[in-house]
This record gives C-alpha cells, sequence and structure tokens, in this order.
C-alpha cells in the first residue's frame, strides 16, 4: 500500500468524530459501518427494519460515489443487524441494489446498537 486517507463527505452525516466514513488505500474503499440514518440529519427517521435497511444502502452508495467508486465495485459487505429482523428484508433489498454479480456478504445478528439502529453496513469496494 502506498497511499491510505481518511474519506469524510457532507452528503453523508457522520456517525461519530472518532473514525472517518471510509479509508481509501491505492485500490480499496473500505466503508466504515453504515447505518440507515437520514443523511442530513444524522438521525434514525424510522424504527421500520426496512426503511433503516434501503437507507443504509443509499448512504454507502453516496459516500462510494463521493470516494470516487460505486455500488458495482463493492466486493465484500459485512451486515450486521440486530438480532430478530428479518434476512428476507435483506436479501430483498440486497438483490435491488445488486441485481447481478452480488459482493461476498456476512450477515451477524448482533445485540442491539444504541438509538434505534437496527442495522449497520460496512463494505468493502474496489477505487
Amino acid at each position: 500500500m502506498k497511499t491510505r486517507k481518511n474519506f469524510n463527505t457532507a452528503a453523508v452525516a457522520r456517525m461519530s468524530e472518532a473514525f472517518p466514513q471510509a479509508v481509501i488505500t491505492d485500490q480499496f474503499v473500505f466503508l466504515s459501518g453504515m447505518p440507515g440514518t437520514d443523511p442530513e440529519s444524522g438521525k434514525i427517521e424510522s424504527d421500520d427494519f426496512e426503511t433503516q435497511t434501503r437507507q443504509c444502502f443509499l448512504n454507502i452508495k453516496m459516500v462510494l460515489e463521493k470516494a470516487g467508486s460505486d455500488m458495482s465495485k463493492i466486493i465484500k459487505t459485512t451486515i450486521f443487524m440486530v438480532a430478530g429482523n428479518d434476512f428476507g428484508i435483506v436479501n430483498k433489498i440486497y438483490n435491488e441494489f445488486f441485481p447481478e454479480n452480488a459482493p461476498a456478504r456476512s450477515t451477524p445478528q448482533v445485540m442491539p446498537f444504541p438509538a434505534g439502529i437496527l442495522i449497520s453496513v460496512e463494505c468493502i469496494a474496489l477505487l
């Protein structure tokens, strides 16, 4: 790795100043966990799992595009979902965003996140 830089965009509200939205290297973009928050306010707008899941991927799409990548370049996702939510919803939305050549994925179930967050998705994409 020759270069490494932290990346943030104002197009999606940051979860914390403690870590960047992404880290960009020569070949990859590594996205930090992205919840389904409103991109402007950074707050959860809905307690609906499907709504939060779709917003996660919309936020990822925006950060990747601002970083110089896109959804088609994602090679791996890790989806952290609060236990008890529906894998069927995740699969439905995953198919919407990745209709062909879906990236590798793991989906561990976790204890509740703070602030009503039901899902958080991190990913690795080609630059």
